[in-house]
């Protein structure tokens, strides 16, 4: 009965959602909408406000407060709602039901333990709050650094109840399952808007986008950064024009991103083969379909690492099943390779009715070791002036949130794209050397841990998930070399996600 509710109220999302953006329901709806999801929150048990959440990631609309106030978006406030009735839960004094009344002492144990550090990779993230609380000192805006602070704190929030109830291993299968409907959300989204391409001119598709249901999405305020300032939805080649799909995200970089987070959990749940590498074809194909040159760079990355893996779990001689699951996930990354000549001639069609020639994903393809290339050469140089930064400001950087500043740029300008495009860079450049290092050594612990899962994972669907964490995890950190959408609120909730997955999922033998 739980379940037909939740599900029925997803449908009521998704067809409100619809209307919203597309303009047939004035935008204000949204607040209605906002009210129906905490008083759902409040109602249902936290499991399914979880299930409910992780489904509706890609949906959550920015709240219309005022006119100037109309970008905050209303998972901020359900985040907090399901991180409270965790944390109550979990440290009630009094129980209602029984009428026992624990002890404070037993309670305040109970949080000393939680918090309680360790050498382990929870400890490391607390180190980088402190570090990041520091990082105000140093701020020229110090307004922004405490917004910004706050703002990771939101998804920290969900993160810590998805890394508790990961020890449950039929409710982590649920959050598994759930995960996949939002990723065919976004790659469905994306492919109507690759076909809308052969129908209308950019000015109209523009309209429809860029002043319409990005608006209505995420404010006015992004609507015209979108418009005005730039936006990453399309690549250009002279008078060529091909679309970078972004589905429902505001740029073409956190989109891929968020479908590649998504395909471990498909590559876990779905059974028959057929449907296993259809799926897949179709989400590498939009993923490719992005032109983000950065996702495609980093593939060759995974690809030695996925070789690097194999070797090395027949040389510590796990067992042959495990083996065998690692071997065959790696070989699905076969598929992607083969999807570029299925999106060769794509980026050579007719789009916006605008005639091209058939080299244009060549020259995409050729411009990623270009450094002469407009683009690359403006990377370059932008790592270069981080570098200079981190080497003035070695300690705590620049203060959070206030990179433009490196870049001699007003602060605001943060929202518009202005970052290291560089994940590391960008955290040593804002809170110093030493958070760099330390978010690189969290890297590395959030890895060994996901391969301890992996090995030691008993239920076979898990162990195809954290398999495939293996390598589509690192496939964002290697493409955070070259960029920073991997802060799209977004695609972030999704890491998250996945993360807290990882870190929270206790071994188990597979002989259980």
């Amino acid at each position: 009965m739980r379940n037909n509710f939740l599900n029925w109220f997803f449908v009521v999302e998704v067809v409100l959602f619809s209307l919203i953006i597309t303009g047939v329901l004035p935008r204000e709806t949204a607040l209605y909408l906002g009210v129906a999801f905490i008083i759902y929150f409040l109602m249902v048990p936290i499991e399914d406000s979880l299930v409910f959440f992780v489904r509706s990631i890609p949906l959550f609309l920015a709240m219309p407060f005022t006119a100037d106030f109309d970008n905050f978006n209303v998972w901020r406030i359900l985040a907090i709602i399901i991180f409270l009735k965790w944390f109550t839960a979990k440290f009630l004094i009094f129980n209602p039901p029984t009428g026992r009344q624990f002890s404070i002492k037993s309670q305040f144990s109970k949080l000393k333990n939680l918090l309680k550090p360790s050498i382990s990779p929870s400890f490391f993230l607390i180190v980088l709050l402190l570090l990041t609380v520091l990082s105000i000192i140093p701020a020229p805006d110090k307004v922004v650094a405490i917004k910004r602070i706050i703002f990771f704190l939101n998804f920290s929030l969900f993160g810590i109840v998805i890394y508790y109830k990961a020890v449950d291993k039929e409710f982590t299968l649920r959050l598994i399952k759930n995960s996949i409907i939002p990723v065919v959300i976004v790659a469905a989204v994306g492919y109507i808007q690759v076909i809308s391409t052969y129908f209308i001119d950019i000015y109209q598709f523009m309209r429809i986008w860029g002043e319409g249901i990005q608006c209505r999405q995420f404010g006015e305020q992004w609507c015209n950064i979108a418009v005005q300032l730039g936006n990453t939805w399309f690549a250009y080649y002279g008078e060529q024009l091909s679309l970078r799909v972004f589905s429902l995200f505001p740029d073409s970089h956190s989109f891929p991103q968020f479908v590649l987070l998504g395909i471990p959990a498909v590559l876990a749940i779905t059974q028959k083969r057929w449907i296993r590498i259809t799926s897949l074809s179709l989400l590498f194909l939009i993923t490719i379909l992005s032109g983000t040159r950065g996702i495609w760079a980093a593939s060759v990355g995974v690809a030695l690492l996925a070789f690097t893996l194999m070797w090395w779990i027949k040389r510590t001689a796990i067992e042959k099943e495990g083996g065998i699951v690692f071997k065959n996930i790696t070989a699905y990354l076969i598929i992607f390779f083969l999807a570029f000549s299925v999106a060769f001639p794509i980026f050579s069609s007719p789009q916006f009715l605008i005639g091209k020639s058939d080299d244009i994903l060549k020259a995409r393809i050729r411009s990623i070791l270009d450094f002469g290339e407009t683009s690359n050469a403006q990377r370059i140089e932008i790592w270069k002036k981080t570098l200079s930064s981190i080497k003035e400001k070695p300690f705590l950087g620049v203060g959070i949130g206030n990179y433009p500043v490196v870049l001699e740029q007003d602060i605001r300008l943060a929202k518009a794209g202005s970052s290291a495009h560089n994940l590391y860079l960008q955290i040593a450049s804002e809170m110093g050397i030493l958070a760099g290092l330390i978010f690189i050594w969290f890297l590395w612990l959030l890895f060994k841990k996901n391969y301890e899962v992996f090995v030691r994972e008993g239920d076979k669907r898990l162990g195809i998930y954290f398999a495939a964490t293996l390598l589509y995890v690192p496939w964002i950190l290697i493409y955070s070399l070259t960029d920073i959408a991997i802060f799209d609120e977004r695609a972030l909730l999704m890491f998250m996600f996945t993360m807290a997955l990882i870190l929270g999922r206790k071994n188990s033998p597979r002989d259980e």
